[in-house]
Parts: C-alpha cells; structure tokens; sequence
C-alpha cells in the first residue's frame, strides 16, 4: 500500500565514528540514494527521485562524509564511504536497494561487491573512461586535486575535475565562474579528491571486482548524453553479471526526475 511522502531527518554512525544525515521519505521496503560530485541531500533531482518513490518505498536521500550536516573524519578512504553507506543502510533495517548516480553510481558498485546488504542495484551514468572518447586520468588525480584545495586553490580544484574527469568543455566551464553558482561548486571541492578515489586509478572501469557483484543490477544511460559517458554504459553493463541497460530518451546527464522514477519503480518492485 502507498505510503506517505512526507519528510524526516536523522542521522546514523558510520564505523569511524563520523556522523551521517539523511532525510527519509515515504513508507516500504527501503532505498538509498547515493549523490555523485557537487551535490548534497535535497538536491533537485535526487529530492525528486525520493519524492517520486515515497509511496511505494521508505527512500534515503544522504549527505556523503564531507557535505552537508555529514561529519568528515580524516584520513579519507574509499572504505570510509562504503561504512558510511552500510550505516544508512542498517538505520533503514539493515537490507536496502541502493540507486547511485554519476560517481556516486561508483561508489554503489564497490559498496556492492562487499555488502550483501544491498539487495539491488540501480545505477546513472557511472562516469567511467573506457576508451579513447575519454582518455585515463593521471593516476595521481585525487592527491592532485587535494593539493589544489589545500594551497586555497579550490576554483582551480574544480576546473580540473570538470574538465579532466567530467570531460566538460573548458570554454563552459570558463562561463560557469563568472556565475554566482561557482561558490557552492568550489565549497565542496575537497570532496572532489573523494569522487577521484572513489572512481580509482586513471578513471578507468574495474572490471574484474565488477564481476563479483551478484545483486541485480541496472545501468541506465540518457539518449543525449555525451558520447563517452555513454560508451561506458555498456562496458558497465557487460562487466557486472546479468546486469541490464537501459537507454532513456531525450535525456542528457543531468537527468530529470520524472524519467527516473517509473524506471527505478519498475526494476525495485520486479521480484
């Protein structure tokens, strides 16, 4: 039976101690939402997808370490992340479907190699460079990107992560800093270090630790979005076993949320 949509907050302890908020929505067998780069809990199109999905599921919507009214318990370690995960998942009753997009779609993927708490997967353009449509990034690139933020130089940490990791034009990403929006983008720059860590060594696909995954698994990509991220789609797909990809039309990779949510429902409701 639906339930209501209505929103809560609270928080749980990640296994190092650090403290992790999420909003909680609607009544059911539980969802965790994963953001990628730049965002936070109540973020447009994630507060959208919980929204959507709230009265058919319990859905969290959570601020990953380092964001919102989430701690950030130095030193920082993928594992970290993935505790962090698995302490929303046990404040949801210890089992949860899980949904990542872009990076946090990354993260998704490792957390379920290792938690069988996740019963499955669904995932949005994880952004992982597989051919020469997106060349492999520095292996370095976290501890390059964390320099950056440590000297003061976050609008620079940014640019970098836009341009080398997001593939964005760098005349774009050139127009974006004289928008008033660039202040919030270079408050979470040392969370970009995490997003590099998170996608690992030059960016490139894990294939084999993929293989390991045995959770149901969705790949979903947008019809217009840019070529290499949907190149990756596919290679993700392959690489996870028994995973489906599905293609949504008219959609880039700022997705809207009303083509995620009939897509989502139907693969979480599916036995």
């Amino acid at each position: 039976m639906p339930g209501a949509a209505g929103r809560l907050s609270g928080k749980a302890t990640s296994a190092d101690g650090t403290v992790i908020a999420f909003d909680r929505y609607g009544a059911g067998p539980a969802v965790v939402l994963v953001h990628g780069a730049f965002t936070a809990r109540g973020h447009a199109t994630l507060a959208g997808v919980a929204a959507g999905l709230a009265p058919w599921f319990t859905v969290y919507d959570y601020d990953r370490r380092g964001r919102g009214d989430s701690g950030d318990t130095p030193p920082y370690a993928v594992e970290r992340e993935i505790e962090d995960l698995a302490a929303v998942i046990e404040a949801a009753g210890g089992s949860a479907m899980v949904f990542g997009g872009s990076s946090g779609a990354a993260l998704a993927l490792e957390a379920a190699v290792r938690n069988p708490a996740i019963s499955k997967l669904a995932l949005w353009e994880p952004p992982y460079h597989v051919d020469d449509s997106a060349p492999p990034l520095p292996d370095d690139f976290a501890a390059q990107l964390d320099a950056l933020v440590r000297s003061g130089r976050r609008g620079e940490a940014v640019e970098r992560f836009m341009v080398e990791a997001a593939e964005a034009p760098p005349e774009a990403v050139a127009a974006m800093r004289a928008q008033p929006s660039w202040a919030e983008l270079e408050a979470l720059a040392h969370t970009l270090s995490y997003e590099a860590a998170v996608m690992g060594p030059g960016n490139t696909l894990p294939t084999e630790r993929l293989a390991g995954i045995t959770q149901p698994t969705l790949v979903l990509n947008g019809e217009d979005s840019p070529g290499w991220m949907s190149n990756a789609g596919p290679a993700v797909a392959a690489a996870v076993p028994g995973a489906v990809r599905r293609v949504l039309e008219d959609q880039t990779h700022n997705v809207a949320p009303e083509a995620l949510v009939p897509e989502l429902l139907e693969f979480f409701v599916a036995a």
